[in-house]
């Protein structure tokens, strides 16, 4: 079995291991990369529409106020997807 192995391994070449890490840090950069702003995101929904359930007066700020934030924590997700397609075509 060991012999296999080595021979199965033994056809790998060093651009083969490129694209792997390649394809393995894109996949990884996207999934780190939204599973942040995935919270963010959730969290500021969920506090904006408790202080509009509290008081429904407040709702035009609340909102205004919650997509403006959305907006901000939402570029680091689009800074991951650039950096994950930077990597699968650039380099």
């Amino acid at each position: 079995m060991l012999q296999e192995a080595q021979a199965a391994a033994g056809g790998i070449s060093g651009a083969d291991l490129i694209q792997v890490a390649k394809y393995l840090a894109a996949g990884l950069c996207m999934g780190i990369g939204a599973f942040g702003p995935g919270l963010g995101i959730g969290n500021a929904v969920a506090h904006a529409l408790d202080g509009i359930a509290r008081q429904p007066e407040s709702r035009p700020a609340l909102f205004s106020t919650m997509i403006i934030g959305c907006a901000f924590v939402e570029t680091t997700a689009i800074y991951a997807l650039l950096i994950s397609i930077v990597l699968l075509f650039v380099v």
